[in-house]
């Protein structure tokens, strides 16, 4: 206990409350003063509640005071834990806001798997004893050639065996642990390390993995470089970080997929006027909505982070109150938007379609706005399972909701506006289930009236996020208008080119984000050279599936189109388009994964003003001069995107290949001995 507790205990509850987010000020909140400014106002309005006993929200000020783990110190050595934040998704093309600010918010799930990928990775380096040791009698043909083709493990050829001695006792001292490392990497001339033949054994200790590091991990990692991954390894690391985030991805995309599909059976009129809808709710309200929900990745991480778990769910319910006060003039831009697309489209049809299904649409805004939020603060807690769930239950119930209010009930077109109502409205609910049933409840604490204040920091941290996603949504809506102005048949055919194209991307966005988890883990743990394996494995992954979306796109370009309509004109114009759409998978693929790797190495911004520059400088002019000057129309338009895209990849890839690797582990390093510095501190 420290000897200046008693005086502390003095001090107010609102000058308490101050002093611990000040101590905790550079550990969390460093690089976002104005986050920082929202938890100290939190805070101290928290306090104060907790004095005066008369507010139903109270603040866990156990959490301030206590430890997490049981009382148990948590080691911030430099690990494998790393999450995705800033990532919008859910209609269209995901997109990438701002960068969260802050540490990682962790859970005793996030460290021990984390402490598994540490022993994996020991492992391979022979560091510690293999898991399933190889047996003694010789090996069949082909598991020897498996083994050669797949192990994890670096060739015991290319390591060496160092052994460091306990500096603790005298010499000549028993022997403290042994490592097996790269010979090229030795340096006898500067190493003070004694060497031997062969391993001695691992260090009998075994540590909790919810409390401590893996044996010999912090020394491993003291060493630059100590540590080697191979490309199987991070291969099947990447598969692993990214096969959850596709299913997700796809799942939630698939309420605009069927939407599409189903209308695309009733006319060519009415696929338009889906297609125009779509993009009129993307740009004036679903871009908007996830762009400042995503500030929520910096406010509820850092809340929960920090200890302060209770105020997660304040964030939670200020941003769905800003969110729904905002439906009220969307509300009334989409009643009116028949006469305002009316004023921007030649079919007028198709204008009053749209607008009918917008109208139609406004009821499913709550849920929306509710279930942006809510995923922030489930993904706050470590429990990105949470929307996986929620989505296996709702995309099957979205399938059933178009069959049944547009066949069964015979409603139509807008019958297929109501199962995307219901749909979004379902959503927000079975999360909440999941959190009341299931797992997430600590960070709730009832509602307070304190989620009505305190308005002005948040929209100012939101801001920055909200415009990135809003740019990158137009810069592909924007299409859609154009594509208007050559008729109802281009309007129908783009609305099929631009679900074919978004769900080939929801493929390769989740493998990016996988990347730049991955390669921020290792950048991270001070491993610039096993980080670069990585990046050369993700955009290897990247090129094979933009690869594969090539084949499929190409080889099924006359099938895909019926897929989602009956008229053959429309398919026609599918048809000839998608062999442009077929070379641009690989560029969307390969230009995905290059900007998840600038995130994981700390170099976002560079990544979204390329996109920004791409888009709007070279392929908006590149298409509309194609699309109308030249003739090209509907190929013209996707040809701009595919050389925007292009334009970005190889801009992308130019850095990655200048990028000091070095300079980004030291920023790293620095970050982490900044929150260790500030933890020893509030202790």
């Amino acid at each position: 206990m420290s000897p200046a507790l008693p005086v502390k205990t003095q001090l107010s509850y609102h000058d308490r409350a101050l002093e611990t987010c000040t101590l905790l000020s550079s550990s969390y909140l460093s690089s976002s003063p104005i986050a920082h400014e929202i938890l100290v106002r939190d805070l101290a309005d928290c306090f104060d509640d907790e004095y005066d006993q008369d507010d139903d929200y109270k603040c866990d000020t156990a959490s301030i005071l206590e430890p997490d783990f049981d009382g148990a110190p948590v080691s911030h050595c430099p690990s494998l834990i790393s999450r995705p934040n800033g990532i919008a998704y859910g209609t269209l093309r995901p997109a990438i806001a701002a960068e969260a600010a802050g540490s990682p918010a962790l859970n005793t799930r996030d460290i021990a798997e984390s402490r598994n990928a540490e022993r994996s990775l020991l492992r391979d380096n022979h560091i510690l004893p293999p898991k399933h040791p190889r047996p003694v009698a010789p090996e069949p043909l082909w598991k020897q050639l498996y083994r050669r083709c797949f192990s994890t493990k670096i060739p015991p050829t290319e390591v060496a065996v160092l052994v460091v001695a306990d500096t603790a006792t005298s010499p000549p001292g028993p022997l403290h642990s042994a490592f097996v490392i790269p010979t090229k990497s030795l340096d006898s001339s500067t190493t003070p390390l004694l060497y031997t033949s062969h391993p001695c054994p691992p260090s009998p200790r075994t540590p909790n993995p919810q409390q401590q590091h893996s044996p010999n991990w912090p020394t491993a990692i003291s060493s630059p470089n100590l540590l080697r991954t191979t490309w199987q390894r991070e291969a099947a690391t990447l598969t692993q970080y990214s096969r959850s985030l596709v299913v997700t991805f796809l799942l939630h995309y698939s309420v605009t997929v069927t939407s599409v599909f189903t209308v695309g059976r009733i006319g060519r009129v009415e696929l338009g006027a889906v297609s125009l809808a779509t993009m009129t709710a993307n740009i004036t309200c679903y871009a908007p909505f996830q762009g400042l929900a995503t500030c929520l990745d910096t406010l509820c991480a850092q809340a929960y982070g920090s200890g302060h778990r209770r105020l997660v769910g304040l964030q939670l319910q200020r941003m769905t109150w800003l969110l729904w006060m905002l439906l009220v003039p969307v509300g009334v831009l989409w009643w009116y938007s028949g006469v305002v697309l009316g004023w921007m489209i030649p079919e007028r049809e198709t204008a009053r379609l749209a607008g009918v299904y917008l109208r139609v649409l406004v009821l499913g805004t709550p849920g929306v706005a509710a279930f942006e939020s809510g995923k922030r603060f489930v993904q706050a807690q470590g429990l990105f399972r949470a929307t996986t769930w929620v989505l296996l239950v709702g995309a099957p119930v979205n399938v059933l909701a178009n069959w049944f209010f547009v066949w069964k009930m015979g409603w139509g077109f807008v019958g297929a506006a109501s199962a995307v109502v219901f749909t979004q409205n379902l959503l927000p609910l079975l999360l909440f289930l999941y959190v009341r049933f299931v797992e997430g409840m600590e960070c709730w604490n009832g509602f307070s009236r304190r989620a009505l204040s305190n308005w002005g920091p948040m929209i100012k941290l939101a801001l920055p996020g909200m415009i990135m996603v809003e740019a990158q949504y137009f810069a592909f809506e924007v299409l859609t208008l154009a594509s208007s102005q050559f008729g109802s048949s281009y309007l129908a055919a783009q609305s099929v080119v631009v679900t074919l194209t978004s769900t080939t991307f929801n493929i390769s966005f989740p493998l990016s984000i996988a990347a730049s988890t991955r390669v921020a883990n290792l950048i991270g743990a001070r491993l610039n050279d096993a980080a670069r394996t990585s990046a050369k494995v993700g955009l290897v992954a990247g090129c094979l599936v933009g690869l594969f979306n090539l084949t499929l796109l190409s080889s099924l370009r006359f099938k895909l189109p019926f897929l989602f309509t009956k008229d053959e004109e429309v398919a026609a114009i599918v048809s000839h388009v998608l062999p442009i759409c077929a070379v641009l998978q690989i560029f969307d693929s390969l230009a995905a994964v290059s900007h998840g790797l600038l995130r994981g190495i700390g170099r976002q911004g560079i990544g979204g003003y390329t996109n920004l520059f791409a888009h709007y400088l070279v392929a908006l002019p590149i298409s509309f001069a194609t699309g109308w000057y030249l003739g090209w129309e509907l190929e013209g338009l996707w040809l701009g995107v595919t050389i925007g895209l292009a334009v970005v990849f190889i801009v992308e890839l130019w850095y990655l290949h200048q990028a000091d690797w070095e300079h980004a582990v030291e920023e790293a390093d620095m970050r982490v001995q900044l929150d260790e510095a500030h933890l020893f501190a509030f202790k």
